[in-house]
């Protein structure tokens, strides 16, 4: 049985050589293919304009894209562009219909008054680029309506360390009021790509992908100030910050009930592993 792991980058490649360690052939489709290790076959291609060759026997298509640049043209080349080059591959090329798992982002709910959000709750983009990443999903599911969304919170983990690098830095401020935000490891996120994708049942249409704590932004830096035994970030300056920004709360109830256990259920053990020089399954 053959794996195709669509935008096969970090998140990707680390999905890849799980799924390969339980014995899958994987198939990695991103344009520097020769990046890819040697547990991934890599093939070499732009999904935003190519439609790719996928193996007849394809069961398995997990599209994890990323954008070369950070504008609704670059999102939609990558996200939307892509997806139906790889509705095409699958019309074209597999025996039969493969379970398709699309990794999306909880931008798409457009909250920021803190408030809590979960699978119900409906998506109403706040920024062009995240109208986008709402358009892919849409897109995908009227070619593919059995397709999973796994919409990830901010994932951080082994080469994603920008807040423990803005704490060594000294540069790393914090708000005088709460600002939630919702994370997962970059381990846990691939390891829920593969419980979904491999799971006996049909997952559900739409998951949330964070982890069971979802807090505030000054709690997670002053905890890794505390673990680097540094100082604390200052407070920024109110007037400097847009008023009212609070972030949102993810709930994660439904990827819980499938079945699936965090390996890092919070921050705390997840930047400790990170720290630690842990979790690292490939470099």
């Amino acid at each position: 049985m053959s794996v195709v792991i669509a935008g096969c980058g970090d998140l990707g490649t680390e999905t890849g050589l799980r799924l390969a360690s339980l014995g899958h052939r994987v198939i990695g489709l991103r344009r520097s293919a020769q990046k890819l290790p040697a547990e991934i076959e890599g093939q070499a291609i732009d999904l935003s304009f190519e439609v790719p060759t996928l193996p007849a026997d394809t069961a398995i298509v997990v599209i994890a894209m990323s954008p070369d640049e950070r504008s609704v043209d670059g999102y939609r080349a990558a996200y939307v562009k892509s997806v139906l080059n790889l509705v095409a591959a699958i019309r074209n090329d597999c025996a039969s219909r493969p379970r398709v798992l699309y990794v999306s982002s909880t931008a798409v709910y457009g909250i920021d008054d803190g408030s809590w959000v979960d699978e119900t709750t409906p998506a109403r983009p706040s920024s062009p680029t995240a109208v986008v990443l709402l358009e892919a999903e849409e897109t995908l599911l009227q070619h593919i309506p059995e397709a999973t969304i796994l919409r990830l919170g901010g994932l951080y983990g082994p080469g994603r360390t920008r807040e423990i690098d803005r704490i060594r830095q000294g540069v790393a401020t914090i708000s005088p009021e709460p600002e939630f935000t919702s994370r997962m490891h970059r381990d846990d996120a691939a390891a829920a790509i593969v419980h979904l994708t491999t799971m006996q049942n049909r997952p559900e249409t739409l998951y949330i992908g964070v982890d069971e704590s979802p807090s505030d932004r000054r709690e997670v830096l002053e905890f890794l100030a505390r673990s680097l035994d540094l100082p604390a970030p200052e407070v920024a300056n109110d007037s400097l910050r847009v008023r009212g920004s609070r972030g949102k709360r993810c709930h994660n109830n439904r990827l819980l009930e499938s079945g699936f256990v965090f390996s890092y259920p919070s921050y705390r053990e997840g930047y400790a592993a990170v720290l630690a020089g842990n979790g690292v399954r490939h470099a």
